[in-house]
């Protein structure tokens, strides 16, 4: 199977209509000036989209996306509306296929960066830092143990690969892709969103490790697009299990990285099947991370 392809029996697809775009966990229907996003319950690990979904998952994320991206007031971004009611026809008529989990966004012309936030070592940025004491070029005191909080969060951006694993590089390198000036906005809202939510998120028992942004241009402003601060796109650590020097158990899908690498599978297409067990206990890390952070709303209306 090649990277991206879906496997058979798990497009999602509307009736009738194909989306422009088949993403590892997005369908996106391409209106114009306008998109319709919808995340669907694939679940991918090490570049492969596994045969068995999570329930539930893609009306997490956009659930949350939709609701950080009201929460954080003052940062621009490209939501126009998520109730399908108010989508334009024939999309619509969709409510049970797309409520919950689709958004009616304004295009945008992408910057061609992941705009990656760390606030604690962990995954490839402690990986990098045991071997040069550094994160993407940005030296880190000596001595930090896995896990431990950082004392400022530090911008280290990344290719965007459409295959493949992404590449953590230099600011430098990030300017030489998409520009100086265009990096100096993106590093000011990333460590800005990541510092409002990170405060926000504490307050109710979770950790944002690290997270990563997308960004475009609307209307020659620097808007996010894409998700944000969900568990595909963040590291969520229940604080009361947090202890620095371990790597706690996260609400996203390490659950599965994790099963994956228990039962032996070398990373090389075809997926396996995930156990029904491990597929219950991954949609409870994501939607614990809803309930958590924003209990006022109610997955259940969209289940």
């Amino acid at each position: 199977m090649k990277k991206h392809e879906i496997p058979s029996g798990r497009r999602g697809t509307l009736p009738g209509i194909e989306p422009a775009f088949r993403g590892k966990v997005r369908d996106i229907y391409d209106l114009g000036d306008r998109l319709i996003i919808v995340a669907s319950d694939r679940i991918s690990a090490y570049d492969s989209i596994l045969p068995t979904p999570i329930p539930g998952k893609g009306i997490v994320l956009t659930l949350l996306s939709a609701a950080w991206a009201e929460w954080l007031t003052g940062i621009p971004h490209h939501i126009l509306e998520t109730d399908v009611s108010a989508f334009p026809p024939p999309y619509c008529g969709f409510t049970r296929e797309l409520g919950g989990r689709s958004m009616l966004v304004r295009k945008a012309r992408r910057i061609d960066l992941e705009c990656v936030v760390r606030g604690y070592l962990a995954g490839s940025g402690w990986k990098e830092y045991r071997e040069s004491g550094a994160a993407c070029g940005i030296s880190l005191p000596r001595g930090l143990r896995m896990s431990d909080r950082l004392e400022e969060p530090i911008f280290t951006p990344s290719t965007k690969a459409e295959s493949g694993h992404d590449r953590n590089i230099t600011i430098e390198e990030a300017g030489a892709i998409a520009g100086a000036e265009a990096v100096r906005e993106v590093r000011r809202l990333s460590l800005e969103i990541y510092r409002r939510a990170h405060e926000y998120a504490a307050a109710r028992g979770i950790i944002i490790a690290d997270t990563k942004f997308e960004f475009g241009f609307i209307d020659g402003r620097v808007a996010v697009i894409d998700e944000v601060l969900t568990p595909d796109s963040s590291r969520f650590w229940l604080a009361k299990e947090y202890r620095p020097g371990e790597s706690p158990p996260s609400l996203d899908k390490q659950y599965v990285r994790d099963y994956l690498d228990g039962i032996g599978w070398d990373h090389n297409p075809p997926a396996p099947d995930l156990e029904e067990t491990i597929v219950r206990k991954t949609s409870e890390r994501y939607r614990m991370a809803l309930t958590s952070l924003f209990p006022a709303i109610n997955i259940e209306r969209y289940l």
